[in-house]
């Protein structure tokens, strides 16, 4: 993955911290209604109550920010699972939101509904059926890394890896069915974000970056920029890390 820009931090802490004053800068970049696609896991989990806190509930204009999902569990919102759910607790619960800019991953009815529901969701928001490269979908797609290099909910063989007509997807392949956004939503972007740490993910953060195409994350593109949030263990593989 050549091109994408790596800033290493010394702990998990560190890493959200860093994001969160980076996404309070990316919002206050421009004055238009900012739309972030969000992304699930305990990495951001930190991330999002850094942004709840006294500090960005005052700097960030919220009323301007619009919160969409870039993968869900195919649970209920209640359910301890739900990405939904951790982000509810963790940000909305805090952060003054307008209710009309949260946009959560229908989780009713079957995946292939609720994809079709969430990709007419997109559509309607972005005002046409067909994505243009000089106009975002979304300003910023916040994404992690698993340890077999899905991200979102793009894992390894999957299907729904190469599906260029549909911006969401159903992920039924699995013992638990999920939605997700497909390579062309994620592309249509002003940044990507990735938050990775933990020693675990050091070895899966070298093959992305050396470009191993065979994992989901090395595949993900971006109209704009990719930014990777890492903390020094998650980045311990990479030449020269302790430089960058």
């Amino acid at each position: 993955m050549t091109g994408a820009k790596l800033d290493i931090l010394p702990d998990p802490q560190s890493v959200a911290a860093r994001a969160a004053e980076w996404i309070a800068g990316q919002i206050a970049s421009t004055s238009d209604v900012f739309r972030i696609a969000l992304s699930g896991g305990s990495t951001p989990r930190l991330l999002y109550r850094a942004l709840a806190s006294p500090e960005y509930r005052e700097r960030i204009e919220w009323r301007r920010v619009e919160l969409f999902w870039g993968d869900e569990r195919f649970v209920p919102h209640s359910d301890k699972r739900s990405n939904y759910r951790m982000v509810r607790e963790t940000l909305l619960a805090y952060a003054p939101v307008l209710i009309d800019h949260v946009h959560p991953i229908p989780t009713e009815g079957n995946p292939e509904d609720a994809a079709q529901r969430y990709d007419a969701t997109l559509k309607s928001v972005y005002g046409a059926d067909v994505l243009a490269p000089s106009r975002a979908l979304f300003d910023l797609v916040l994404l992690g890394l698993g340890e077999d290099g899905h991200t979102a909910s793009l894992f390894p063989g999957s299907a729904v890896l190469n599906e260029r007509t549909h911006w969401v997807a159903a992920v039924e392949n699995r013992a638990e069915p999920r939605i997700t956004l497909t390579y062309p939503a994620i592309r249509s972007s002003s940044a990507v974000a990735f938050l990775v740490v933990g020693e675990e993910k050091a070895e899966i953060v070298r093959r992305v970056q050396a470009g191993d195409r065979s994992l989901p994350a090395a595949r993900v593109r971006s109209e704009g920029e990719i930014v990777w949030f890492l903390d020094k263990a998650a980045a311990s593989r990479l030449p020269l890390h302790d430089t960058v």
